[in-house]
């Protein structure tokens, strides 16, 4: 039980981790990892909890929940950085 509270800290502590490098534009793929290691985590704490019979904790839930918003909006925030790079260097290429 103590590795999955183990988890479930790492899980969250990565989500909020995620959701902080959505502020600095083209280190938000850092964000991408820490998300997509934390989703890692809670989905392991998911199918455990399925087949040894407990409720996961509010930690493994928020966990999970914050994993997944951090790793929609630091795609996003990529992608238009990438974009708007992309639209400058065409613009600077035209004049």
């Amino acid at each position: 039980m103590e590795q999955y509270n183990n988890k479930a800290i790492a899980s969250l502590v990565l989500g909020i981790v995620s959701l902080v490098f959505i502020w600095f534009n083209y280190f938000s793929f850092i964000g991408i990892v820490c998300a997509i290691i934390g989703l890692i985590f809670a989905i392991q704490i998911r199918k455990a909890a399925e087949l040894e019979g407990f409720k996961p904790n509010g930690m493994a839930t928020a966990g999970l929940v914050l994993n997944i918003i951090g790793l929609a909006l630091c795609s996003v925030v990529l992608i238009a950085c990438v974009a708007c790079v992309g639209i400058l260097g065409t613009a600077a290429y035209i004049s």
